[in-house]
């Protein structure tokens, strides 16, 4: 039994037109000397030549199939001529691009998310893409719909929640297409489909926990920005009282150094810019 795709090298169309030419003559001259209805046949053997013919652009196919039989697929291009009873099923070999629609689904921690992926393909064997599965197109739509759920689910959207997670959706972007792209390989396999290439084309959070998310991963960058801040400001004051002992500008006692400290901090770590106040009196006022 036939599983995989067969070259099929069919005859030059030009030849099975000259041949198809040749009868339509014989048959008219034949009629015109003998007036003989028995070469009427002729011109049914000339009628039936014409389904015979057909052409297979660049990166097109067709595969043959006579009575049920898979005869095999022409891939070569150009003008043929084939039995006249094969049925001739057109399979295009180009790229093509498909960007899947917006699919909500929870990730490994069960947060909401919406994500898709766009995926490029071409079909590898003729055979698999024609008679294994129903209809080879739509088995590319729902198999990637499944593969999708089945990578949202196997990773974090972030590591908010999971700080042991190396790989995020949206961290681990090279890692993640990569698995993406060996599930759809080899979900796709049995329909003869080749994945040139796959990543994820839009992710996000579901627009019901979206907010809160922002406000979180806001917080979590002011956060951080404070205590970069306050690391930097810890080290301009430890720089600026050494400074002032080294040189030896001002002796300052326990209080006045707690409250030069304080002073220096507000100033270096505040949102706004500060107003000096200016003492005109003695440092103890």
């Amino acid at each position: 039994m036939q599983t995989h795709e067969k070259t099929h090298t069919p005859l030059s169309g030009y030849v099975g037109l000259l041949i198809n030419v040749a009868l339509l003559v014989t048959f008219i001259a034949m009629i015109a000397v003998t007036k003989h209805p028995i070469w009427s046949g002729l011109i049914l053997a000339w009628a039936l030549m014409i389904p015979g013919f057909f052409y297979v652009n660049p990166n097109g196919s067709r595969v043959l199939v006579l009575f049920g039989k898979y005869i095999g697929t022409v891939r070569k291009n150009g003008f043929f001529w084939v039995n006249p009873f094969y049925t001739k099923k057109k399979i295009s070999l180009r790229a093509r691009n498909f960007d899947s629609e917006r699919i909500k689904v929870n990730d490994s921690i069960g947060n909401p998310i919406m994500i898709s992926v766009i995926l490029v393909w071409r079909v590898k064997d003729t055979f698999a893409a024609a008679f294994e599965v129903d209809d080879y197109e739509n088995f590319v739509r729902v198999q990637t719909d499944a593969a999708v759920r089945k990578l949202a689910g196997t990773y974090p959207y972030d590591n908010f929640d999971d700080e042991q997670a190396e790989v995020t959706l949206r961290s681990g972007i090279k890692e993640v297409n990569e698995n993406l792209e060996k599930e759809l390989d080899e979900r796709l396999a049995i329909a003869g489909i080749e994945i040139l290439e796959a990543r994820i084309g839009y992710l996000a959070y579901a627009q019901e926990i979206a907010s809160a998310m922002l406000r979180r991963q806001q917080a979590t960058a002011i956060v951080a920005a404070r205590h970069k801040i306050v690391e930097g400001a810890v080290s301009m004051v430890e720089m600026a009282l050494d400074q002032l002992k080294e040189k030896e500008v001002i002796d300052l006692d326990e209080d006045k150094r707690a409250a030069m400290v304080s002073n220096l901090m507000v100033v270096l770590c505040a949102d706004k810019d500060v107003s000096p106040v200016v003492n005109s009196g003695t440092l103890n006022h």
